[in-house]
Parts: C-alpha cells; structure tokens; sequence
C-alpha cells in the first residue's frame, strides 16, 4: 500500500499544499496517458453508468476475495443463523427481530444454497448500502464528488469485513441510508409518498435491529433542531410517517404481545453494567469509529490539504438539506452513548458502523471548493489497488494461516462435520436427518452443509440456558454434535443421553484442508437417537420447538 501514498504525497522541496495544487492543475490540464480511462470513467457518473460499474466490480472482486480467503472453511456462525431463522418465517424470532432471516431466506428461494452464494448475498448487500448512499450525496453534489463519497467509504472496513458476517448489523448497512434519504426527501417537499417511504423505511430498520431505534430518534432531533422545523411539524408529514411506521411495524409488534417480547430479554441482556464499565463502552464506541474512519480520513486530509481551514466557513454556509444531516449524524452518535450511560449497556463500535456514511457525506458534499479530479482518480488508484492487494495476496495467506491454524468456532469443519454426521446417522437409521442439536454453531452448520438440511432442533428462547431436548423430540429421531473441548456442550449431552434409553454416542476426529493440504485436526462427539416407529409423528421443525418450549419450559 505504501506506493500507493506517493499518489498523494510529493517529496519536492516546495510546500506541500503548493505541490498538491499545482500538480492537480498541470495533471487536469493535460493528463497522463494512463488517467485518461479513469478520467473517462468519471464522465460516466452523470451519463448513469460510472457508479453502477464501481458497485459491480466492488460486489465481484470482494465476492472473490471472500471465496479465496475462507476457501476450506464454512461460513461465518452468524450467517448460518441468520439462514436457520428465516426458514420458518415468522413476524418475530426470540433471539433477534426477523429482517436478517427474511433476507437470507428469500436470498436462498433464488439463488443456490452454498457459501458463494451467502457472500453474494453478503457483498450484494453492501453494494446497495452504498448505491442508497449515492441517492444522498446526489442530491448536494454531481460528477467525481459523488464518487469521492464512494471511494471513501470503500476505505473502511464496514463494507467488505463487516458486511461480510450478513447478522442483525451489517443488514442494516443498506436499511439506514435508504431510511435517511427517504426522511431527507420527506423533510424537503412534505410530500405524502415520501412521508410513507420514512415510515416504512424505519419500520423495516427496526425489524433489522432495535439498535435503529437511535436512528428514528435521530430523525426526530434533526427535525426538531433545524431552522425549518415548523413547515414541516405543521405539515402532515411527520403524522403521516409515524402511523405508517406503525402500521407496518403491527405485526411484529403483535408478535412481542403474545410471546412475552423474548427480543427485548435478549436486549437487556446486555445492560445493567455499573458507570466505570458504561464509560469504557463509550470510549471504546468512541475510539472504535475514529479507527473505523481513520484510512479514509487520511485520505481526504491529502486531498483537501490546506483547504482543511475553510471548515468553518463551509459549514456555516452549508446546504440545509446538509444541515438536517448534520443533526441526524450528531444524533446516532450521541443518542447510544447516553443510553449506554443511563443504562449501563454494552456499546461495541460494531453496532454503528452502518452510519459511518453520514460523516463521509457531510465531509466530501459539505465542501464549497472545487475537488480537482487529479484526486478522484487517486482515490481510485488507491482503492483498486488496496482491492488488488486483499485479493491476491491477503486472501491465499488468510486462507492458508487458517488451515493450519483453524478458527475459534471451527469454521474449517463445518461442512464435513455435517458430511460425517448424515452418513453415521443414515447408516444407523436408513433415514433422513430431521433435527440437530449441540453446540449452536455445528448445529447451524449441520442444518446448512448436510443434504438432508435438518432443523435446528433447541428453542431459541432457551439457546443460552443448555435445557434438555423433550421427549417427543427425541422420539421423532434426533443428533447433536459437540466439539470434544466443549465442557459445557458435552456435559448437556450427558444430561441428554440420561433422558432417553436408546441412543448412540460416538467420537471422531476431522482434518481441515485446503486444495488437498491437510491442516488442524479436531475431535468431534456426535449423540444420536434414532426415531421410533411411529409414522405418525411430523416431523421436528425450529417453530414447533419454540412453541412447545411456551407450554413446557426446560
């Protein structure tokens, strides 16, 4: 990456934002042979086609580099959650609210069950979190600028490392810059259609996360703060949104109604910490996004070099639609880091890199000044090459490092965990796998990689809590798989095997490999009970379990 930099930096003895400037001059006036694509590609941004071949090449090229880095290991937990949630759809999970399954289930209705595919799915998501971003920056600034917005964000690591564990964060990468531009046009022309596009919009953020709930918030203190908040609170915008939101949030809310709100158990879950502990959440909340934006900041102090003092001044006279902006970034950050402070709960920087877009527009289409296009195509050099760089040589060394090293959650074993596990219980059987238990994330695994694709046969109500499977479970044919330095997992199974009188234990050990080069070796212990004669029976499905664990818990 280091070369790189010498596309920004110049080492002659004269000032540095002197050099910049001249040189972004003479290189706009008559530019070198091989910018002159790049500077066609940036004509292209207004004719319509410059930004969807960037999104394109970003999908395809971390796509790849996804394939090659994890190539001999499954997919992330996370992922296979979300897919093991969303193949019984529901208005509610007790675990997460619902928009990651719906997602990764309708994803898999199209597209073919396999770990290429979820990394599509994964980067696909990232690249219309960054074409809704598009539909913002367009609205202040045209030509290279828009891409600048792009390029910058590409430097963080939201939209490939974060996005690619599709969970209950990263699907809101996409969600929140939709409901952002929606409220901008809301707040801009009152107009009916984009007052239920924010009420939907929001809706389907808080069926993303409840964490979106700072986001709305947000959307409330923006309005509140800006200097044209009586035309439109004397509007009927803001009514219009809120009872569509509500409206399109009823069944979910009915679903918290009935089932006793599991979701907000979850939630709270992680509060209640003392002030000393709620403090170092903020500062590490704080620390981790200044982290999170440090390359691209970087990269805009070398392109706005000297210019940097015109901040103020720019601010001052920013676009009102920049404004209200400015008001909701101000409130996403602010919002979570007193709440964590009143309620002393966890705040992991994590849970609010999807608005990390907000900054980066406010910096790059707050500007009053010119950006030369010298410094677009830099930034293009720059990503393409850091792109380059991750994908032929960091994704072969990731990939190789955790063959011989493996993964805390066992990735590198999933799929022939789940292989082994259907060819024991087929042979014991002479049946399909119908339900699978144990440690969650080979339970997950299991569901996903084998052929016979069982359900995920403990309560998501009770994930954490190790109760025991019940007896008509047991009965319709059942397996759990644990690693064998589980304590935790092995002692359960134990517990398990006392509960029912027929049922086989057996011990096995895996091998990862990598394009035919043997790595870490695992010992695994699969439980199985095989069904009893009774055709009657359905068989085991993840609702019928959540449903029996209200009448019964364990």
């Amino acid at each position: 990456m280091a070369p790189l930099l010498f596309l920004f930096v110049n080492l002659d003895d004269v000032p540095i934002d002197f050099a910049f400037q001249a040189m972004a001059e003479r290189s706009d006036r008559a530019p070198a042979r091989w910018r002159r694509p790049f500077l066609r590609w940036l004509d292209g941004v207004e004719t319509g086609w410059a930004v969807p071949l960037l999104l394109m090449a970003f999908t395809a090229v971390w796509t790849l580099y996804l394939v090659i880095a994890y190539l001999g290991a499954g997919l992330h937990p996370d992922t296979l959650e979300a897919w093991t949630l969303g193949r019984n759809f529901a208005w509610g999970y007790p675990k997460h609210p619902p928009l990651m399954g719906w997602v990764a289930a309708t994803w898999t209705v199209i597209f073919p069950l396999s770990d290429w595919s979820m990394q599509l799915m994964a980067m696909a998501n990232a690249a219309l979190a960054l074409w809704f971003v598009d539909l913002i920056s367009r609205r202040f600034v045209s030509g290279h600028k828009r891409l600048l917005v792009l390029l910058l964000l590409m430097l963080t690591p939201a939209y490939q490392f974060h996005a690619q564990r599709f969970n209950a964060n990263s699907v809101l990468l996409a969600i929140w810059p939709l409901a952002t531009f929606c409220f901008l046009r809301a707040f801009e022309t009152r107009a009916a259609r984009w007052a239920i596009a924010v009420g939907l919009a929001t809706a389907l953020a808080m069926v993303g996360k409840y964490y979106s709930v700072f986001l709305v918030a947000s959307f409330v203190l923006a309005a509140v703060m800006h200097p044209a908040r009586r035309a439109y609170f004397t509007s009927a915008s803001p009514w219009i949104s809120a009872v569509t939101g509500l409206l399109a949030l009823s069944p979910h809310l009915h679903w918290l109604a009935t089932t006793g709100a599991p979701t907000f158990s979850y939630a709270l879950a992680h509060a209640n910490a003392d002030l000393v502990t709620a403090l170092g959440e903020v500062k590490s909340f704080a620390l981790g996004l200044v982290a999170a934006m440090s390359a691209a900041a970087v990269t805009w102090v070398m392109i706005a070099g000297n210019r940097l003092k015109r901040l103020p001044a720019d601010f001052g006279a920013m676009d009102p639609g920049l404004k209200l902006l400015f008001y909701v970034a101000f409130g996403t950050l602010l919002l979570p880091m007193l709440t964590s402070l009143a309620v002393g709960t966890d705040l992991p920087s994590l849970w609010a890199l999807q608005g990390l877009f907000l900054f980066v527009v406010l910096i790059v289409c707050g500007t009053r000044y010119p950006i030369e296009r010298f410094y677009a195509v830099n930034a293009t050099v720059l990503v393409a090459g850091v792109s380059v760089v991750a994908l032929v040589v960091v994704a072969p060394i990731h990939a190789a490092w955790r063959n011989t090293h493996g993964y805390e959650e066992g990735r590198e074993f999933y799929s022939k965990a789940a292989a082994e596990l259907t060819r024991q219980w087929r042979d014991l059987t002479g049946v399909p796998l119908s339900a699978v238990s144990g440690d969650d994330a080979l339970a997950f695994a299991t569901a996903f990689y084998s052929p016979d694709h069982p359900h995920y046969a403990r309560s998501f109500a009770y994930q954490y809590t190790w109760g025991l499977p019940r007896k008509s479970t047991l009965e319709r044919g059942w397996a759990a798989l644990c690693f064998h330095d589980q304590p935790d997992c092995l002692g359960w199974m134990e517990q398990t095997s006392a509960r029912t009188g027929d049922f086989v234990r057996r011990e096995f050990n895996l091998q990862a490999e990598l394009l035919g080069r043997g790595g870490v070796t695992r010992k695994l212990v699969a439980l199985l009970v095989p069904p009893h004669d009774d055709e009657s029976k359905p068989p085991a499905s993840d609702a019928d379990d959540f449903s029996a664990s209200k009448r019964a818990p364990h």
